[in-house]
């Protein structure tokens, strides 16, 4: 009995994953983005510890990563691509090209899905990543109307049709980037080996105790910049 839940826990954390995307995507696309962003964030949650659960009952499977991928392609990918769409639909429509314009969103999951391909036969990213992994994407994403909920001045900043098309740009690229952004894994207790870990803890906790939700876009960005300062400083090298 104790195998068979050692072996099977992990995937079960992974299909609430799955579960929790999906719907996110039925409120989603009822305009509920409110719950749908929440879903994201349950989703992260699931992500990570299905992830800890399989290196803590050491059950690492074949299996077991594929479907970590399926579940984060709906959760960080379908998701939060719905969420921008709907947020398009907010937006002033572009003369002509408005509601063509609107299906940039989906480029999001296309690229989630590269991305996740890429991460599942790149040799180089075992200990760290390549690109921005696909739930700090969706995180961000998920983040938008939680802020325009918190601030709704700034509903005209973020229901921007120009604003939206390169935020989706932009984030498509980072997913797919050659960027080398550290993994959150706590391999040992070294503080010097981690330090840059615990910076992030540090800045991400401070800014979203004073900031709540608008912090999440620089929390971002830190993660991003402390990672090349961390390769530039440590003189790492992502392995060929």
């Amino acid at each position: 009995m104790k195998k068979r839940v050692k072996k099977h826990l992990p995937n079960a954390i992974t299909c609430a994953n799955l579960f929790s995307g999906c719907i996110g995507i039925v409120f989603a696309f009822q305009d509920n983005l409110i719950i749908a962003a929440y879903a994201i964030f349950l989703s992260s949650i699931f992500d990570f510890f299905d992830g800890l659960a399989s290196r803590v009952l050491n059950s690492y499977s074949f299996i077991g990563k594929d479907l970590d991928s399926l579940a984060d392609m709906v959760s960080f990918g379908v998701l939060p691509s719905v969420i921008i769409y709907e947020l398009f639909l907010k937006s002033h429509q572009i003369d002509n090209i408005g509601h063509f314009l609107n299906f940039v969103a989906f480029l999001i999951p296309v690229f989630s899905a590269l991305r996740l391909a890429k991460f599942n036969n790149d040799t180089r990213q075992s200990d760290s990543f390549i690109g921005l992994p696909t739930p700090a994407n969706a995180i961000l994403i998920a983040s938008l109307p939680l802020i325009m909920q918190q601030y709704e001045g700034l509903d005209t900043y973020i229901l921007n049709p120009y604003v939206l098309t390169v935020l989706v740009v932009v984030m498509c690229v980072l997913l797919v980037s050659e960027i080398p952004l550290m993994s959150l894994k706590f391999k040992n207790r070294d503080f010097n080996k981690n330090i840059f870990r615990y910076l992030l803890l540090l800045f991400s906790a401070i800014l979203i105790l004073f900031f709540k939700f608008v912090a999440v876009p620089v929390v971002i960005f830190i993660y991003i910049t402390l990672s090349l300062i961390q390769l530039k400083f440590t003189n790492d090298k992502v392995p060929g």
